[in-house]
C-alpha cells in the first residue's frame, strides 16, 4: 500500500505542486508534498493535522520533543503548537512524498459520540505511529478522487469522514479523541486560538480571549500555555513573524513593509524578534535566500 500511495502522491504533485513542491487540492485542508532533495528549516504553527509519509524522512520538533518520521509512518499534531521541520532524506530518484489533512473537530465530535468514545486529556501534541492500512487506503482514494473533478463535491465529504473514522478507530484514536469534546481544554483553547489566527495583526485582547474560552484570566493563561506551549502574546508574535517571513521570502516584500503588514509598529523591534526566532535579521535572510535561488 505504501508504494501505491507514494506513486499516487508523486503523480499528482508532479503536475500540481508549486515551486516548493507543495500541491494544494480541491479538498480543503488536504495537501500533498513532493521534494527531490533535503530542505531548509521550515517554521509553522499548524492547525491539528495528520501527515502520512510514503517515502523519505522528515524531522519535526515541537518544544523539547523531536521526531523523525519516514515512509510508512504517520505524524499526528493535536494542537496549534509551533513546529520546526526539515526534510532530511530525499533525492531525485527517491523523493520525499507525503499526504497531509487538517483535522475537523466538529466531525471528530460527531463520530466520537457515535462510537461512544471516552475523552482523553493530556499527552503530547506531537505523536508518531505506523500508518494504519485503512488510513492509507482512504488517503489513496482521496488522491484518486482528484482525478475526477466532477466527483469531488459529491464524494469528498464521505471520504473525509471515513478518514476521521479510521483515525479514531486506529492507533491515533487516543491522540485525537480530546479534539471531539466541546468542553475539553483543547477545544476551548482552540476557539481562542482561531480568533488570534484570524486577526493576528491587531492588538491582543487577552481578557476577551479568556471569555471566549469560558475561563478566568489566570486559568486561561495556564491552559493556553499547556496546550500550545506558548503564552497568548508569544503565540501571536510567532504567527506575525512566520507570516512576515513568508511575505519576504515568497512574495519579495521588503522587511519594513512585511513588519507593518503583520502588525509591527517598530522596525527595530521586528528585527530583534525576527532574529531571535529565525537566527538571522530579516534583510540578511532575504538576501541569503536570493543568492541561493540564483545559484539554483
Amino acid at each position: 500500500m505504501n508504494d501505491v500511495l507514494g506513486e499516487a502522491i508523486r503523480h499528482y504533485a508532479e503536475r500540481h505542486a508549486d515551486g516548493e513542491g507543495v500541491a494544494t487540492t480541491a479538498i480543503p485542508g488536504m495537501t500533498l508534498v513532493r521534494a527531490a532533495s533535503p530542505g531548509q528549516l521550515q517554521y509553522a504553527i499548524h492547525r491539528p493535522l495528520i501527515c502520512l509519509v510514503a517515502q523519505g524522512t522528515k524531522q519535526v520538533t515541537a518544544g523539547a520533543q523531536s521526531l523523525a518520521f519516514s515512509g510508512g509512518d504517520s505524524m499526528l499534531l493535536t494542537a496549534d503548537v509551533p513546529t520546526v521541520s526539515q526534510i532530511t532524506r530525499a533525492s531525485a530518484a527517491a523523493p520525499y512524498l507525503s499526504f497531509a489533512l487538517y483535522l475537523d473537530a466538529a466531525l471528530i465530535a460527531e463520530l466520537s459520540a457515535q462510537m461512544k468514545a471516552v475523552p482523553v486529556d493530556g499527552g503530547s501534541a506531537l505523536r508518531l505511529q505506523p500508518t494504519d492500512a485503512e488510513v492509507a487506503d482512504t488517503a489513496l482514494r482521496l488522491i484518486r478522487l482528484m482525478e475526477r473533478p466532477a466527483a469531488v463535491p459529491v464524494l469528498q465529504a464521505q471520504l473525509v469522514r471515513e478518514m476521521h473514522y479510521w483515525l479514531l478507530a486506529g492507533r491515533h484514536g487516543a491522540g485525537i479523541r480530546r479534539l471531539g469534546f466541546p468542553d475539553s481544554q483543547a477545544r476551548r483553547i482552540a476557539r481562542a486560538v482561531e480568533i488570534i489566527r484570524t486577526d493576528f495583526a491587531s492588538p491582543l485582547r487577552v481578557a476577551e480571549l479568556a471569555a471566549v474560552a469560558g475561563m478566568s484570566l489566570s486559568t486561561f493563561h495556564h491552559h493556553f500555555r499547556a496546550v500550545t506551549s506558548l503564552s497568548p502574546l508569544q503565540f501571536q508574535k510567532q504567527l506575525r513573524l512566520i507570516e512576515a517571513r513568508r511575505l519576504m521570502l515568497a512574495k519579495g516584500m521588503k522587511p519594513s513593509h512585511a513588519a507593518y503588514q503583520v502588525g509591527y509598529e517598530s522596525a527595530p523591534q521586528f528585527t530583534r524578534e525576527y532574529r531571535r526566532l529565525f537566527g538571522l535579521p530579516p534583510a540578511q535572510e532575504t538576501e541569503q535566500a536570493r543568492r541561493l535561488s540564483q545559484a539554483a
